[in-house]
């Protein structure tokens, strides 16, 4: 995951937010027909906020309304996109709500949205058809409308998430449940864990591979070729919480691939495995060591070492490949322990470029060292 930076960060807007205040503006220039510079839209949580518009545009027949998304201090892949809304009057009665070139549109279930619709999440599907809603009411117009939403970039925009293994195909989605975006929420991450649990459970999988980041990602899908792309789960350093929530969805095949920095953590229990989290304890490195068969006079320098990946160095150094099957059934073992057991739990480390150091099984009570796989 990407650090944080140590300063107060700024909050931005969701791709629901814009994409609301956009459709606001436009029925307000098709009822009105005068131009609209900014725009003010009530968010979900309840704050008002003024959006500056460009790009508008209107006749009797339609008009159109963009502004830029902010996403802030946050790393979001859709900060700086245009969020275009285009309004029409409709022969058919009522609000029909669309997503036009760039926002996604759902392949597979598991979603919140319907399989077939564009890419509108329910809670911003909800307030753009409240904010056109009360245009109209305020107005006293009562024509069928059409709503489009699109974003120009968004296609290419995609490509920098998961949404195409969630089956969103063409481009992005519309989200956001607050209006706002929280810089490195962990919320929000989360929730991208159990939407990819959930389209894993609806595609029928029965595994699912889970991994602290795209590197050991990439290294479990050529471990794991055999499994399909939507099985693979990116955990971060949520490890305590993705396990539990893969159970409860119903998995009962549980893998995990890492590397020895954050695996070395979850072998001493320490189920959240960010950098500042816990350190990794050296003294427990040193025993495990020592159940591989290490001579005392090693296990020391263990001991002292700088980081677990010097560790790992040393192992193949010094000819002790089985401490990697031990550490691995240490993982096994705290993670069947913190799910309250019922599921297989295999790890499997690996180095920085890719290599498959050792892994481990652990069923219940039952278990096995799996050695170099």
């Amino acid at each position: 995951m990407l650090e944080v930076p140590d300063r107060p960060l700024r909050h931005g807007y969701t791709t629901g937010a814009c994409a609301t205040a956009c459709a606001k503006a436009a029925m307000l220039m098709l009822i009105t027909q005068k131009p609209i510079e900014e725009v003010e839209t009530v968010l979900p949580i309840g704050d008002a906020v003024t959006f500056s518009l460009q790009d508008v545009a209107f006749n009797e027949y339609f008009a159109t309304a963009a502004t830029i998304k902010d996403a802030g201090d946050d790393p979001d892949a859709t900060h700086g996109a245009k969020i275009v809304a285009t309004v029409s009057f409709s022969e058919k009665q009522g609000i029909e709500l669309d997503g036009g070139v760039g926002v996604g549109r759902v392949t597979k279930p598991g979603l919140p949205v319907a399989v077939g619709l564009a890419a509108i999440n329910p809670v911003p599907r909800r307030t753009i058809l409240q904010a056109v809603e009360d245009v109209m009411q305020a107005y006293g117009v009562k024509r069928g409308v059409r709503v489009v939403i699109s974003v120009p970039d968004g296609e290419e925009i995609a490509k920098k998430t998961l949404n195409a293994r969630l089956g969103i195909i063409g481009g992005i989605s519309i989200l956001g449940t607050r209006g706002t975006v929280v810089p490195f929420s962990t919320s929000s991450y989360r929730a991208s864990i159990v939407q990819g649990l959930r389209v894993a459970k609806e595609q029928g999988r029965t595994a699912v591979v889970l991994t602290t980041g795209g590197r050991s990602e990439k290294f479990a899908m050529r471990i794991y070729k055999e499994l399909p792309e939507d099985c693979f789960i990116e955990m971060g350093d949520f490890v305590g919480f993705s396990a539990k929530q893969a159970k409860k969805q119903g998995f009962r095949d549980l893998r995990f691939v890492g590397m020895m920095g954050k695996f070395s953590k979850i072998a001493q229990g320490v189920m959240m495995v960010h950098a500042k989290s816990a350190p990794v304890d050296f003294d427990f490195l040193a025993q495990v060591a020592d159940e591989s068969g290490v001579p005392p006079a090693l296990c020391e320098q263990i001991r002292q070492a700088n980081t677990a990946m010097q560790v790992g160095d040393w192992m193949l150094e010094w000819g002790y490949p089985q401490f990697f099957s031990h550490l691995s059934l240490h993982c096994c073992r705290q993670i069947s322990k913190e799910i309250d057991g019922g599921a297989t739990i295999v790890t499997q480390l690996v180095t920085m470029s890719g290599e498959e150091l050792g892994g481990a099984t652990f069923e219940g009570e039952v278990d096995s060292g799996c050695g170099n796989w």
